[in-house]
């Protein structure tokens, strides 16, 4: 399934007891639908407030699957907040999370003056100005393999924090700045805390100079805080083989 939610009012992904998770409502959807408990893998556990417009997600079941009309209940039952783009059978050995090759964020923030009561979900508000040019040329020095322990978070249990990225840059979108970051995988809010430090960057807080010398640190400490999750969305994920009907 290639799914899309809004994560406001969720707590992340993965099922945590007493709260709604995006996980949660979607394996509660599926035992009404098929008669039976399945358990949902996906491409990435998103944290609390963070979005998707491409999480992909499989689960198996032995029961006959009409996908259409999985698709349709799927859609009426788990509420305004998490859409099933596409729903499809794939092969046994389909992995969502360890046969992806890379994922795609996007980080928004809206700076300007004023917030919007339009964008207030989706996208940080940072009202002092921001030099986007400077942003960009600390963001371009994240491409390639690094470590990246000086992005991550205290409880990360990621074994190994190096990353290969293979995007990493700015836009301008109106009055929102757009951060577009591609990787193989990410450590726990690894993005978050790319986004947090390049803003203090853009902000003249710190030197371009100062946020390259923080790759060879290794050193959480040194690095920025961590920016809200509401403005992050994971946008796509990649495979490199070809699964039967793959939904990606």
């Amino acid at each position: 399934m290639v799914l899309e939610y809004d994560g406001t009012d969720f707590h992340g992904w993965q099922i945590q007891p007493d709260r709604p998770t995006v996980q949660g409502v979607l394996e509660g959807a599926l035992a009404t639908i098929l008669g039976d408990h399945v358990r949902l893998d996906a491409a990435g556990r998103t944290d609390a407030g963070v979005h998707a417009r491409g999480q992909v997600a499989a689960f198996s079941t032995e029961r006959p699957v009409d996908c259409t009309r999985l698709q349709r209940g799927l859609n009426a039952l788990c509420g305004p907040g998490i859409v099933a783009q596409r729903v499809g059978p794939v092969g046994d050995d389909f992995d969502p999370r360890r046969d992806a090759s890379s994922r795609l964020y996007e980080y928004r923030i809206r700076n300007a003056p004023w917030p919007s009561p339009f964008t207030r979900r989706h996208s940080w508000h940072v009202h002092r100005p921001l030099d986007c040019f400077a942003m960009e040329r600390a963001a371009v020095a994240l491409v390639g393999q690094h470590d990246f322990s000086s992005f991550q978070a205290a409880d990360c249990d990621a074994e190994n924090p190096t990353r290969r990225v293979f995007e990493s840059e700015w836009s301008t979108v109106g009055e929102d700045l757009v951060f577009r970051i591609a990787a193989t995988a990410f450590l726990r809010h690894m993005v978050r805390n790319v986004v947090g430090t390049l803003v203090q960057v853009g902000s003249k807080e710190r030197t371009v100079e100062d946020f390259l010398g923080l790759l060879a640190a290794r050193d959480r400490t040194r690095a920025g805080p961590t920016a809200p999750p509401h403005g992050l969305c994971l946008v796509k994920v990649e495979y490199d083989r070809l699964f039967a009907a793959s939904p990606s």
